[in-house]
């Protein structure tokens, strides 16, 4: 025997229905603490603030960093750039 049960209702309906609780304000309280943050993480991911990290010494790193790049690329190459 078989038979198919169709029930037309909404997802908040069938949760009170089966007596599940209300996570809402919940899933609200973290939402916003999760979005506080990302907002404080993302001055992280600044320009300005990613470059002094990257480069403490500023023009003189970059330019050490550039030339370990140039170093790699006639290593892998073999040829020497001009």
């Amino acid at each position: 025997m078989k038979f198919n049960v169709e029930v037309d209702c909404t997802p908040e309906e069938a949760r009170i229905f089966l007596g599940l609780p209300d996570m809402k304000p919940i899933h609200d309280a973290m939402s916003a603490h999760m979005q506080e943050r990302i907002t404080a993480a993302m001055s992280m991911f600044e320009p300005d603030a990613l470059l002094k990290t990257w480069f403490p010494m500023g023009g003189a790193g970059m330019e050490q960093f550039q030339n370990a790049f140039k170093m790699a690329s006639e290593a892998a190459t073999g040829k020497k750039d001009k």
